[in-house]
């Protein structure tokens, strides 16, 4: 968003986090709602990546990331920005299912599930944002209502691209002019650490969500048929999940250890648990669980204050 809303630290990739294992599933019957929007039908801004930008001097790095899946704290934006310019030059409407992300192109178009009810729709990426507390993404406030979420402001969620639907959208915005569309994922940024979607603890894959309906509608567009999100609710099983701090990653086992012990005077559970990339093993170090989202901000903001610029919020 033009004019940029908050600010936070974001480990480059680290952090593509799961739901944790042993947790009891939540049984819901899918099902769906057909909810009527005013989502425009046309691609209204350029296809548009953009370069590695900083804010308050944290680095993003933007890339076409068509594996992206993402669990972690969702907020929305609404009023305040109605009706202004987004980051690929749209005019923001609250009541459109946009949403705004640090990273992905834009247009894209991603499933956002709420882990805490089981409520999932698809929407259109067209911001660059949020610069809180490690939010993984921005949504309208139509987003939020569909969620349920929009009375709390915040709320745990899960975030999957859709690849063809996405690689469709762009190269149709492509046409319209801004950044030239590849469909290969460009290189992950540089860094100590590197990252990348985690299956659930016991799983070989990340499971998709159970969605019977189809995520997507099809409008004409010149003679390109344009995937866009339709307002349709559907409910699916979720697992439930845990609000963590992320303080560190690191391949060495005595490194992770070592953090473990400064971090045992701030009066958290802390524990170390390690995930598999690119055949390397990792050792995270991570603070909870935290019973709240503003908790979880008051102890990631001491970490932050005190060394640690790197720590993130997480959601497994």
């Amino acid at each position: 968003m033009q004019g940029f809303r908050h600010f936070s630290r974001l480990l480059a990739t680290l952090g593509l986090l799961t739901l944790a294992a042993g947790c009891a599933e939540t049984n819901l019957a899918v099902e769906t709602t057909k909810v009527v929007t005013r989502q425009d039908q046309g691609v209204t801004g350029p296809y548009k990546v953009g370069k590695p930008y900083q804010v308050k001097g944290v680095w993003y790095y933007p890339q076409a990331d068509y594996s992206y899946d993402e669990t972690g704290i969702a907020s929305w934006y609404g009023p305040g920005f109605h009706s202004k310019a987004t980051a690929n030059g749209e005019t923001y409407d609250e009541n459109d299912l946009t949403a705004a992300h640090k990273t992905l192109p834009m247009p894209s178009l991603v499933r956002v599930t709420n882990l805490e009810n089981g409520r999932s729709i698809v929407v259109r990426i067209n911001d660059r944002g949020p610069f809180v507390n490690n939010r993984v993404i921005d949504m309208s406030r139509r987003g939020a209502q569909l969620l349920g979420f929009e009375q709390n402001g915040t709320a745990k969620v899960r975030v999957q691209v859709m690849k063809e639907e996405s690689m469709l959208l762009a190269a149709k915005a492509s046409s319209q002019g801004g950044d030239v569309f590849s469909p290969s994922p460009a290189a992950a940024p540089a860094g100590t650490v590197t990252a990348q979607a985690l299956p659930p603890a016991g799983s070989a894959t990340a499971p998709a969500p159970t969605v019977q309906a189809q995520p997507t509608k099809q409008s004409a567009v010149g003679s390109v048929k344009i995937p866009q999100p339709t307002g349709q609710v559907s409910v699916v099983p979720v697992k439930a999940s845990n609000i963590f701090i992320q303080a560190g990653a690191f391949l060495r086992q005595a490194n992770a250890q070592q953090l473990q012990m400064k971090l045992t005077g701030l009066g958290h559970p802390t524990r170390i648990t390690q995930f598999m990339l690119n055949q390397q093993r990792f050792y995270r170090v991570q603070l909870g669980p935290i019973a709240s989202v503003d908790e979880a901000d008051q102890l990631l903001q001491k970490l932050i204050d005190t060394g640690h610029p790197d720590a993130r919020i997480a959601v497994n």
